[in-house]
């Protein structure tokens, strides 16, 4: 492997977009920069009480040019003529409705203040209904089930119940949208110039996961079942895609324009792309049977099987087992948690209140110090709160949590479940209800691991990736005493802009698989999180509180939706 070898992995997040080069000698990272979605900041196009996320295109043109070029200004002179290839990952499920050259409805004049025009981002549950429906026809419908794949249940969070969701919702999107496109496989066909819908090459990875694409099914599900889901799909089956293609496969090269304004040279290899967690797997080296939790906003929960050893075995209640979907000739797994730091970023909001709406509009402070406050306590109370709640004690009979405050996606994806906070008294304050959320959410990873185990996928080891990981001690030290195994975390600051990165050095032809390029390139690891085995103890007897809660809660849910 030549040093000169450079790549670069873009990592489109929940809130922002990361662009690193990296030495594809070694991985060692030689720059990087991060791009904060403007239009997501402040807000625009989402509702949160009626579950709506949206995200603008132009937020994620803006971000990829930005953090790229920045990346090359202050990467060393000469380095963007040494870059070999690109590759990107996204979050997902985040389709588009695109016309017939493939360009987003909301870059068209006439849709561009339009949230149904825009990407519906993983969080969006406003399909809550498509997908019971969906769910509903796969068992009545007499031919293939088509979620047998998918862990036997469909998401609100995926591709079909998004787009009809919005096909039902917006006769004018329905009228323009010639087919529907993952951000994953849109940005690569934007820098490669190759937008037909038609002929674009999709993504292993998001269909198989997210579209209950399968070769067993011939690809999509057929066009008399989508039919009979409803009339809008009639058709759409044709528009869509028939192939899929793994991550270590070129879409092509850079086209002159995009070139010119990333400020990179046109003959740079551009991968097929994939979802965040997936190629963050890859960052975080991984291998059979170790559980990666990619531990952000929401969890990830990445495993990978050998074709021979799973069989015919299909793991029920997870989201999806892909061959190719995480390292090509290998079965990907994923699980995940709707909301892991949202959780905290919750209760932050919550006890923010009176600081954003009544401190900074006090008359005794000037306009500066108004802010400096409110920016103060924001960036510090998640970290106060953390620090006090260690020094509270384990109590099996107090406060205790559910995790569900964006529905469940693992195991049995539910998204009209609701989270609960139980046993607080006149006594209880701020770090003990802030430690029962963080023990609710490793009580969810729990369940996550305990599914794999219970349907014979054995789980030798786990590797934790993301922000979360990297920031909180407290909750990590908790997840490793819930789950009672040892928790490793990489040493980069970036696992899944440097999988990306592995991925763009496979595609560049600088390494013949991703298992060489993962061996050569990974970061090895920075801290162990090993579980101390009183509070293991203790916290199984609150594990079981928690089953108990989560149960009522989920009979009260179903029991209102049958009144409905």
């Amino acid at each position: 492997m030549d040093s000169n070898n450079v790549v670069i992995g873009v990592d489109f997040g929940t809130d922002s977009v990361r662009t690193a080069i990296v030495s594809a000698a070694d991985g060692a990272e030689i720059s990087t920069a991060v791009f904060n979605y403007p239009r997501w900041k402040d807000g625009k196009y989402c509702d949160a009480g009626r579950n709506q996320f949206r995200q603008h295109p132009l937020d994620y043109l803006e971000g990829l040019e930005y953090t790229v070029r920045q990346a090359v200004l202050d990467a060393p002179p000469g380095t963007a003529d040494k870059i070999a290839g690109l590759s990107i990952d996204t979050t997902g499920s985040t389709p588009v409705a695109v016309d017939r050259q493939g360009t987003p409805l909301a870059l068209l004049p006439e849709f561009r203040e339009n949230p149904n025009a825009m990407f519906i981002l993983w969080k969006d549950h406003a399909a809550v209904r498509e997908a019971e429906e969906i769910n509903a026809l796969a068992r009545s419908w007499g031919g293939v089930d088509y979620t047998r794949y998918e862990g036997g249940i469909y998401s609100s969070e995926w591709f079909w119940a998004k787009l009809l969701h919005v096909l039902r919702e917006d006769p004018s999107v329905a009228k323009a949208a010639y087919s529907w496109v993952e951000h994953c496989d849109w940005i690569p066909a934007v820098i490669t110039g190759q937008t037909d819908p038609l002929t674009m090459k999709r993504s292993r990875c998001a269909a198989g996961h997210k579209a209950m694409w399968h070769e067993d099914f011939g690809g999509l599900p057929s066009e008399e079942f989508l039919r009979k889901l409803d009339p809008h799909l009639t058709g759409l089956r044709a528009r869509l895609f028939e192939k899929t293609f793994t991550s270590d496969v070129s879409v092509g090269t850079l086209s002159s324009e995009w070139a010119h304004r990333l400020g990179l040279h046109a003959g740079v290899k551009v991968g097929v792309g994939a979802f965040d967690a997936h190629m963050g797997a890859v960052g975080g080296e991984i291998t059979p049977y170790v559980l990666i939790k990619i531990m952000g906003t929401s969890t990830c929960d990445m495993l990978v099987a050998p074709p021979n050893d799973l069989g015919n075995r299909l793991v029920k209640g997870i989201c999806g087992q892909v061959d190719g979907s995480i390292i090509p000739g290998m079965i990907g797994l994923e699980a995940g948690q709707s909301a892991f730091g949202d959780v905290f970023a919750w209760f932050r909001d919550v006890l923010m209140w009176p600081i954003e709406h009544i401190v900074s509009q006090s008359p005794l402070l000037d306009t500066n110090a108004r802010e400096k406050i409110v920016e103060e306590v924001t960036e510090s109370l998640i970290a106060e709160l953390s620090r006090e709640a260690a020094n509270v004690p384990i109590d099996e009979s107090g406060i205790l949590a559910l995790d569900w405050m964006n529905g469940r996606r693992t195991p049995d994806a539910n998204q009209l479940l609701k989270g609960a906070v139980t046993g607080l008294t006149l006594g209880s304050d701020a770090p003990g209800i802030f430690r029962a959320l963080v023990e609710s959410t490793a009580f969810g990873a729990k369940k996550i691991v305990e599914r794999f185990r219970s349907e014979g996928v054995k789980i030798e080891g786990v590797i934790a990736l993301g922000g979360v990981a990297k920031k909180s001690s407290f909750i990590m030290q908790v997840v490793a005493d819930v789950l009672d195994v040892p928790i490793k975390v990489p040493r980069s600051e970036q696992t899944c802009a440097l999988g990306a990165a592995m991925f763009a050095a496979v595609v560049a032809g600088l390494y013949s698989s991703v298992d060489d390029a993962k061996t050569s390139m990974g970061s090895g690891i920075e801290t162990e999180y090993r579980p101390d085995p009183q509070r293991a103890a203790k916290y199984r007897a609150l594990y079981d509180r928690y089953t108990r809660l989560g149960e009522y809660v989920e009979n009260e849910v179903l029991r209102i939706r049958r009144q409905e």
